[in-house]
């Protein structure tokens, strides 16, 4: 399908769901472990008989404790920019850009398998890395551990666009996430940079993506600091009903990866994605 196809059709998607009142309202940058089977002493012959050997147990893994996630009620997503989750929200939503880093994402798919977090990736469908680890990735998004939003095609400053540019973005980008890994990724879109508009906003919910999704804390981890810097702003972040944006961009956030969770682990934080606290 080309670009215009699919403008068109989102077009008229968010058209009609205009018309009967339903749509609502970053930065480039284990354990299981075998239990080992002990030794088992043979029997004794005897004159009766060749005795029958007794079985070897054979070695069975200790799964990854399911991390504790206190179920929510969904609630309607509000209207206009998402900067937070609702008040008393047991956990945060951890969100993660871009994916200069064909290693980072990596990084990140293995360790939500290994641990269980749940994560918001926003795809920009021009670097490599999500086509280079879609197999990785397609099973935690199937299963909705892993939920992808529309960061569009390939990073640029959306207030410098005009509305027909916005909206290219945008689909193409659409596009991408659909055949790929084939989902529908509105209503969401993090704006490059967090630039956004009126007019930003207006170009982009008559393409479908009516929500654009900021943050309220960050691991300034866009460019290239260490694990430990990470780490540091995470223990500021890393608070209850924080929406929270790290990036895929830099090797300091492999490095700091698994002393996040411990971080989570630590605070009796959950993670959710956005699907998980907000009913479309």
């Amino acid at each position: 399908m080309d670009h215009g196809t699919t403008r068109r059709a989102l077009l008229a998607g968010a058209t009609g769901a205009l018309a009967t009142g339903v749509l609502a309202a970053c930065s480039t940058g284990s354990r299981p472990a075998g239990r080992t089977a002990s030794a088992t002493t043979l029997p004794t012959a005897t004159a009766t008989g060749t005795p029958k050997p007794t079985p070897t147990p054979t070695a069975t893994s200790t799964p990854t404790p399911t991390p504790t996630r206190p179920a929510l009620t969904r609630v309607p997503l509000p209207a206009g920019t998402v900067t937070a989750l609702p008040a008393r929200t047991p956990g945060i939503a951890w969100t993660v850009d871009d994916g200069a880093s064909a290693d980072v994402v990596a990084a990140y798919a293995r360790s939500a398998s290994a641990t269980g977090t749940r994560l918001t990736f926003f795809v920009n469908g021009d670097r490599p890395a999500w086509t280079e680890h879609a197999d990785l990735l397609r099973p935690l998004v199937e299963s909705g551990q892993v939920q992808l939003g529309n960061h569009t095609w390939d990073h640029p400053a959306l207030t410098k666009l005009s509305d027909q540019a916005i909206q290219d973005e945008l689909t193409r980008n659409h596009e991408f996430l659909e055949r790929t890994f084939g989902v529908d990724a509105r209503p969401y879109f993090r704006p490059p940079f967090g630039y956004h508009d009126t007019r930003v906003d207006r170009a982009a919910a008559a393409v479908g993506y009516t929500t654009p999704l900021l943050w309220y804390g960050t691991l300034a981890d866009s460019g290239d600091i260490s694990p430990d810097q990470i780490v540091g702003f995470a223990e500021q972040w890393f608070q209850p009903a924080h929406i929270v944006i790290g990036h895929a961009n830099f090797p300091g956030t492999i490095g700091a990866l698994p002393r996040l969770h411990a971080l989570l682990e630590e605070r009796h934080l959950a993670t959710y994605t956005l699907d998980d606290v907000f009913s479309r």
